[in-house]
C-alpha cells in the first residue's frame, strides 16, 4: 500500500513537473509574442519597401506617357518640317536648274572673251612689226 508521504512526495514531484511546465509555456510566450512583434516589424517594413515600388512605379508609368507624347509630336513636326522642305525644294529647282545654265552660259562667254583677247593680242603683235617696219621706211629710218 502507498503511504501517504508517497502520495505527497508523488504530488510534489507532479507539483514540480507542473512548475517546470509553467516556466516554459512562460518562456514560450514571450517567445511567441517576441516573434509576433517581430513579424510584425517585418511586414511593416515589407509594406513600406512596397508602397514605395509603387509610387516609383506611378512616377515610372507618367515618364513613360510623357516620353511618348513629346515623341509622337517630334514625329509630327519632323514631318511637318520634311513636307516643308520638299515643297521648299519643288519650288525652287526650276530656279536652280536657270542658275546652272546661266552659269554654263557665263563660261563660255568667259571662254569667247578669253580667246578673243589672245586673238587681239596675237593680230596687236603681228601688226606691231609691220607696224614698225612701216613706220621705219616712213620716217627713213634704217
Amino acid at each position: 500500500m502507498t503511504s501517504n508521504d508517497d502520495i505527497l512526495r508523488a504530488l510534489g514531484r507532479v507539483e514540480g513537473r507542473l512548475t517546470g511546465i509553467e516556466e516554459n509555456m512562460a518562456l514560450l510566450r514571450e517567445d511567441v509574442s517576441d516573434e509576433k512583434e517581430n513579424a510584425h516589424e517585418s511586414r511593416s517594413v515589407v509594406h513600406r519597401r512596397l508602397d514605395e515600388q509603387a509610387k516609383q512605379i506611378a512616377r515610372l508609368d507618367t515618364t513613360v506617357a510623357i516620353s511618348g507624347g513629346v515623341e509622337a509630336t517630334l514625329r509630327e513636326e519632323i514631318k511637318g518640317l520634311r513636307e516643308t522642305v520638299e515643297k521648299n525644294h519643288a519650288s525652287t529647282q526650276p530656279a536652280l536648274e536657270d542658275w546652272k545654265r546661266i552659269k554654263a552660259i557665263g563660261y563660255g562667254i568667259s571662254g569667247l572673251i578669253a580667246l578673243a583677247g589672245l586673238t587681239v593680242g596675237g593680230v596687236v603683235a603681228y601688226a606691231s612689226d609691220g607696224a614698225v617696219t612701216w613706220l621705219r621706211h616712213w620716217l627713213k629710218i634704217n
